[in-house]
């Protein structure tokens, strides 16, 4: 376990990197999710990984992938990292606030979002339960293609708060 890591957290990552146990997750937290068939490839307290595939649920007329599905999973990166650090201690409640997207490229085949702020998000997580007081965090979350090529880049806003 790492420094920001906690046996709550470390039960969570090991239900969600279970496949049936995360596609149930999702059929029954996120079912959108679910049918847009998102991965959760890689997580630790660090980072996520989220992978999306070019399908008939997720295509747009264009022959690529709906942006509204990149958001899905690009968000899924940054949240699932929110939710593995808020299971340690107590409630807190979260929710975005703002997104931002930079699109650079037709998204097709499988893209792979990567969202490396787990340690500020655990940070703001702890901050809000310290002082009971709301916390924002910027998260960013990189959607590259088989290729390695940039597709998108996300900045996803997600506000923490101590429930009392």
């Amino acid at each position: 376990m790492t420094a920001t890591d906690t046996p709550q957290a470390a039960a969570f990552r090991r239900q969600v990197l279970s496949p049936l146990k995360l596609r149930l997750f999702l059929m029954q937290k996120l079912p959108m999710a679910g049918l847009a068939g998102l991965r959760l490839t890689a997580l630790t307290p660090e980072q996520a990984v989220v992978t999306i595939r070019f399908q008939f649920l997720t295509q747009n007329p264009f022959r690529s992938i709906y942006f509204a599905c990149l958001a899905m999973a690009a968000e899924f990166a940054s949240g699932i990292q929110a939710m593995m650090h808020v299971q340690a201690g107590g409630p807190v409640s979260m929710l975005v606030t703002k997104l931002e997207a930079d699109f650079s490229k037709k998204a097709v085949g499988l893209i792979s979002f990567t969202c490396a702020d787990g340690a500020r998000i655990a940070q703001a997580v702890a901050e809000s339960r310290a002082t009971g007081e709301g916390r924002t965090v910027v998260a960013t979350s990189t959607g590259l293609d088989d290729a390695g090529d940039l597709v998108a880049v996300f900045r996803i806003t997600w506000s923490f708060r101590a429930k009392k």
